[in-house]
């Protein structure tokens, strides 16, 4: 010490961050996109606070269903103190391997009674709010990796009427795909066949500001995983803002 008298000073409490609704994002350790683009959905009095989750960064089904062990732990690096109202878990080829039974036990075991989503679930309610039956699917994928996802999409009553794939299995390099490449490659994809909407699949792919120019070259709804996840949550939190500039499905 430095002999100068400490003063304690007094203070007041608020509601600090997130007054109007506090989402937590289990976010995989590889992944770079995620939490950049969580920061683009720029609403006052919401916020994302975020764990991460070990993992591979080679993407295979083994890796990924790996994962069931590590989320009851990585969910548990949310605060129950912060009060989330909803969790969302950020890997749509995992959540459609693991389960979303899986998925939702795992965050609940840290949060009884949490509400919670994840990429794929959250895809399938929004193409069932778009009104949207034909889907045009790209990911970045493996076939190994790609062919669960659009099983899950056919089991829920949608049709898969054209699918690429980057076909790259380690998610350091998927993050780093251009946007150039991923909106060449799904307009490229949309053209293929009539669908009612596109669905660009995974996380870690940098496609959220592209959205609306993807939307006009096709002419039908584009979702990205992050996009819908990121709907997903705020209409389960009870935020019903519409936002402009991230295509139709932030606006309804």
């Amino acid at each position: 010490m430095t002999g100068v008298p400490l003063e304690r000073l007094s203070f007041e409490t608020d509601d600090g961050f997130g007054t109007r609704a506090r989402i937590g994002l289990v976010v995989l350790e590889s992944d770079q996109t995620i939490e950049a683009e969580a920061r683009m959905i720029d609403l006052d009095g919401v916020d994302f606070y975020h764990s991460r989750i070990p993992i591979e960064y080679e993407v295979t089904p083994e890796t990924l269903t790996a994962m069931e062990a590590n989320l009851p732990g990585a969910a548990a690096l949310l605060p129950k103190e912060f009060e989330f109202d909803v969790i969302g878990y950020g890997c749509t080829s995992a959540a459609t391997l693991i389960g979303v039974d899986g998925i939702r036990r795992g965050i609940q075991s840290a949060h009884p009674g949490m509400t919670c989503t994840d990429p794929i679930s959250a895809a399938v309610a929004a193409f069932d709010a778009l009104g949207a039956k034909r889907i045009a699917v790209v990911t970045p994928y493996t076939a190994q990796v790609t062919e669960p996802i659009v099983a899950h999409f056919e089991q829920a009553g949608l049709h898969v009427t054209a699918l690429g794939s980057f076909l790259e299995s380690s998610d350091l390099v998927v993050a780093r795909i251009s946007e150039d490449s991923i909106e060449a490659g799904a307009r490229h994809i949309a053209a293929k066949a009539e669908c009612d909407a596109v669905f660009i699949s995974c996380t870690s792919l940098r496609v959220l500001r592209r959205i609306e120019t993807i939307e006009a070259a096709t002419r039908v709804p584009v979702v990205s995983s992050n996009l819908a996840l990121f709907w997903h949550l705020l209409r389960l939190a009870g935020i019903d803002d519409h936002l402009d500039g991230f295509g139709k499905l932030l606006r309804i």
